[in-house]
């Protein structure tokens, strides 16, 4: 049996990611490809109660960024080991809203946190595991947090200052410049039908 593959969708708020994932669903379905979609932080019970922690805002107990990036980390062993890892195994497909490289731009770069130190904790959780396709949808974090306010109420990563989310974005393009086999970037401001078929374009590639 034929191993299923990894493929991850990444990019700051509002980039489109929810839009995106039902494109490669509706892919994956039209070649017969069995697969699961999961997200992170969150895909199983005990990493969707490490989510909610992570994701909501609270006044009486501020979270410190060491805290932040541990429970990411936490969550994604949890998901890894018992979700993606056996899936991929037995020939399943796995397409995951956000992966590892959302720690590297989010607590390395918006944070600041030594890049060094979260990829000594990521080799720890999943040693040499990534992703055969990792698809950036990159846009102006100016325009995608006009977008995410309009869907509602902001969590706790949302209400974060837009330079945290330039210095995210900035991150993100940086690590697909350093791997680009594997981290394509596709402009997620450009139009729907135009983001649907160049990420169609790429999972053609990934397939052939």
């Amino acid at each position: 049996m034929s191993k299923g593959v990894f493929i991850t969708l990444e990019g700051t708020e509002g980039s489109g990611k929810s839009t995106q994932l039902k494109t490669i669903e509706q892919y994956l379905q039209q070649h017969n490809r069995r697969y699961i979609k999961v997200r992170e932080p969150g895909g199983t019970p005990i990493a969707e109660e490490i989510r909610n922690l992570l994701k909501t805002p609270r006044k009486d107990d501020a979270m410190c960024d060491t805290t932040e990036l541990l429970l990411m980390y936490a969550a994604r062993a949890q998901l890894v080991n018992t979700v993606i890892k056996p899936a991929i195994e037995q020939g399943v497909d796995v397409i995951c809203d956000r992966h590892d490289l959302s720690t590297v731009a989010y607590q390395g770069g918006g944070r600041g946190m030594d890049l060094g130190e979260i990829k000594v904790i990521s080799k720890v959780v999943l040693g040499d595991f990534k992703p055969n396709l990792t698809i950036l949808l990159d846009i102006d974090p100016i325009k995608g947090m006009q977008r995410a306010k309009a869907r509602g109420e902001l969590d706790r990563f949302e209400q974060s200052k837009m330079d945290f989310f330039v210095r995210v974005r900035n991150t993100y393009l940086e690590c697909a410049k350093q791997d680009p086999n594997i981290i394509k970037v596709v402009n997620g401001d450009d139009t729907l039908d135009n983001v649907s078929s160049h990420i169609r374009k790429l999972l053609d590639n990934l397939y052939a």
